[in-house]
């Protein structure tokens, strides 16, 4: 808490600086920073005033003048004590938070921007339509919560589903909430259990998406060599793979240090396609930078929730039983239409919680 209130004071005389008004990022950048701080300081002296409260009920209690008192103390040292056990929950969880940020190096990166790929897995088209209610699912929850959406990929499928679609989801200003805290829990298997469009008789398929969550890194942060890029350009594809344009405005791109390769062919022309792709191609390399930066301190993946593991299944869509039920906290919510309709807050919530 020291260290975290010398950082805060720290925070408060850089944006009394009348000249960081002119670097408009930065300001935003320390502003967040600082409204995170003060959640964490306002959630300790919260719990500190709940214990004095206890201390000053167990004098009540040993005093033993008066029995009505007595009665009255013990049944508040019972209710501040489940209200401690809460808001101690609470505040390991903000401290984690900033345990992560630290060892993952996010402090300079972006977390009011991330990078979203769904991508669809086992149930063919079944799994792309699923991929596509995903998107939607996001796209709607992006906008309850002010938030910005680009997409920068997209595969559609026969049906208009999706064999793949990446797309960014950014903050639209300061105050508006920080992306990556709440977005960081979609990583992972998402599962759906329903009768597809396409089955006549009427036999529930069980279908699988892919999400992975990514941080967009700022300007700069990633530096990348020219010399290190293979450009292709190709022509845009459509469902089915055949091509929807003759020019050849979607781009291909190869790290040649890495060997990831990343594409766009959403826009018109090349330039957009190319600028879609960088951004794809820098978050996949922080990502990389990361886990190599986690491997380094701990000798090993993190595991808690929100680590971006694409492989473990988080989440079950059942929809003959109405029940979303997400497999990390053993926990189920009704109402699975509106929750498709992004109603996804009570879900995230729970998983801060923990």
């Amino acid at each position: 808490m020291e260290k975290i209130k010398e950082e805060y004071e720290g925070l408060l005389h850089q944006l009394s600086d009348p000249e960081l008004v002119s670097n408009w990022e930065k300001f935003e950048e320390l502003s967040k920073r600082k409204e995170f701080l003060e959640k964490i300081i306002e959630k300790e002296e919260e719990i500190q005033e709940i214990k004095k409260k206890i201390e000053e009920n167990k004098t009540i209690i040993l005093a033993r003048e008066d029995a009505e008192l007595i009665s009255l103390a013990e049944t508040e040292i019972n209710q501040l004590q489940e209200k401690e056990k809460k808001l101690e929950k609470e505040f390991g969880s903000l401290l984690q938070e900033t345990k992560e940020r630290e060892t993952a190096n996010l402090s300079t990166a972006n977390p009011s921007a991330v990078i979203v790929e769904i991508r669809a897995g086992t149930g063919g088209e079944e799994a792309a339509l699923f991929a596509g209610n995903l998107f939607k699912m996001y796209a709607k929850y992006g906008q309850s919560q002010g938030w910005r959406q680009k997409i920068l990929d997209s595969h559609p499928s026969e049906l208009s589903g999706f064999k793949e679609i990446i797309f960014e989801l950014k903050s639209a200003g300061a105050g508006r909430g920080d992306v990556f805290s709440k977005m960081k829990y979609e990583a992972g298997v998402h599962r759906v259990q329903r009768i597809p469009e396409t089955e006549k008789s009427g036999r529930i398929h069980t279908s699988t998406t892919s999400v992975a969550v990514l941080i967009k890194p700022k300007k700069a942060e990633i530096k990348i060599r020219p010399d290190d890029l293979r450009v292709d350009f190709y022509g845009a594809s459509g469902p089915g793979g055949q091509y929807v344009q003759k020019r050849h405005t979607a781009v291909r791109i190869t790290h040649l240090p890495t060997g990831i390769i990343v594409a766009s062919q959403t826009e018109r022309n090349q330039l957009q396609n190319k600028e879609n792709a960088m951004a794809i191609l820098e978050a996949k390399l922080l990502e990389k930078k990361q886990k190599e930066e986690e491997l380094k301190i701990s000798g090993k993946r993190r595991t808690q929730i929100g680590g971006a593991k694409r492989a473990e299944k988080i989440r079950t869509y059942n929809f003959p039983q109405d029940r979303v039920t997400d497999h990390r906290i053993k926990k189920s919510w009704h109402n699975i239409q509106e929750i498709m309709d992004g109603n996804l807050e009570p879900i995230i919530k729970s998983l801060q919680s923990l």
